[in-house]
């Protein structure tokens, strides 16, 4: 999908899956403390930019005990 960061992303991805963007960001936009964005292997925020045919992962850190 097309782009220019990735707050427009996750806005995107919301469309074809409402309700994930509330799951992943919290008012503001801003990401959730548990949810790691990277574009391209480097850690990102929601004002990062996405360039064209960029990879982007979506992570949940999991903890436990």
């Amino acid at each position: 999908m097309e782009a220019e960061t990735v707050a427009e992303a996750l806005a995107r991805v919301d469309e074809r899956y409402p309700g994930l963007q509330d799951r992943l960001c919290e008012p503001g936009p801003r990401l959730r403390p548990h949810i790691h964005v990277y574009v391209d292997k480097e850690r990102a925020d929601v004002d990062t930019p996405v360039r064209a045919g960029a990879r982007l992962d979506v992570i949940a850190a999991i903890s436990g005990g």
